[in-house]
């Protein structure tokens, strides 16, 4: 089994969870520089949307940076095609290893099969787990996207953004996020299906998806899980309702796991992973930095989706309800900024 940079990374392994609509580049470099958790996973990105949709648009949740290695690119979708021609262009774009999402629960998602949907079609998944190889290894070889039927748009994007990183040519590790089950556990029967085609990690989150993130996740199912991967050369991932550092090496040591991923805890808290809890000053000067980092990468067309972030920042400190309400109107760092100061007087 090819395993990529999984091979050299120290155990356990804690890492930065996937999720859609909060773990964008800016949120990841500062998870990276204040928490530097092992390993850091894009949102996802579907594979149809990258074969005709609109690339500056459709390739804005692959922006990295350099801080973040190694860090994976997530897909997610159902044609099989368009999950090989995506892994080129995830090769082309430098990212060290490609996951599919096998476990998002949104309906949009899953009601058309993607995500956890494929839970319910091991045989789809499964070969899309072996288009994403055939695209890696095609890559690694030599092909491009230009080699690709692909709208000439995308083509020149790819052409004049990710020039320097397609010529570093590298075999990429497949990797699989998913869930327990969709309506009822099935983590054993599903976890056996993906093993046949050997995806160097396996990250399982402890709901289904009839479960949503309701409930608590049920670390019982993934450490049957864990029972079943480590008994191959896969590693497995568990991810669900961790709260501390303390916590993910208390599930690490019961499930027999070689490392877990950290979700929501991290919201606001990029020193989680290092079991740090920050002072007021840090709280306030991260969440001014990420706000200009944010501002940095996307602009302040749209500002709307940082306010969340200052929110969860502000937290556990005499005022923080106050100032919550104040933060989310903001428009730009600079009012951010204008804020803050008058706390730190």
């Amino acid at each position: 089994m090819f395993k990529g940079f999984w091979e050299e990374l120290p155990r356990p392994i804690i890492g930065l969870s996937p999720m859609d609509g909060v773990t964008d580049a800016a949120f990841r470099f500062i998870v990276s520089k204040y928490g530097k958790p092992l390993l850091h996973i894009t949102e996802f990105v579907s594979v149809e949307g990258m074969n005709v949709g609109n690339p500056a648009k459709v390739f804005e949740p692959f922006k990295y940076s350099e801080v973040e290695r190694p860090v994976i690119a997530q897909l997610f979708g159902t044609d099989t095609e368009a999950f090989y021609n995506a892994a080129i262009m995830v090769g082309e774009m430098g990212f060290d290893g490609i996951d599919i999402n096998m476990g998002c629960p949104a309906k949009n998602i899953s009601a058309r099969g993607a995500g956890a949907g494929l839970i319910q079609n091991p045989k789809l998944a499964k070969e899309i787990i072996r288009s994403v190889k055939r695209g890696a290894k095609d890559f690694a070889e030599g092909k491009s996207s230009r080699d690709l039927d692909l709208p000439q748009t995308t083509k020149k994007f790819m052409a004049q953004k990710w020039q320097q990183s397609a010529q570093k040519r590298r075999l990429l590790p497949v990797s699989v996020k998913t869930r327990i089950g969709f309506d009822d556990i099935v983590i054993e029967d599903w976890v056996r299906y993906l093993l046949e085609e050997e995806p160097v990690n396996i990250s399982v989150h402890g709901r289904t998806l009839k479960q949503m993130y309701t409930g608590e996740a049920n670390w019982e199912a993934i450490g049957k899980a864990a029972e079943i991967v480590k008994k191959t050369e896969t590693s497995i991932l568990g991810n669900g309702d961790i709260k501390s550092v303390a916590d993910a090496h208390t599930k690490l040591q019961q499930y027999h796991l070689d490392g877990v991923l950290i979700g929501r805890a991290s919201f606001g808290n990029p020193w989680i992973f290092q079991g740090h809890y920050p002072t007021l000053p840090e709280r306030l000067k991260t969440a001014l930095e990420h706000a200009y980092k944010y501002e940095e990468l996307y602009g302040t067309t749209f500002f709307h989706p940082m306010r969340k972030h200052l929110a969860w920042y502000m937290h556990d400190f005499p005022g923080a309800k106050e100032l919550r309400v104040e933060l989310i109107k903001t428009n730009s760092a600079s009012e951010v900024e204008k804020i803050l100061s008058l706390i730190t007087k």
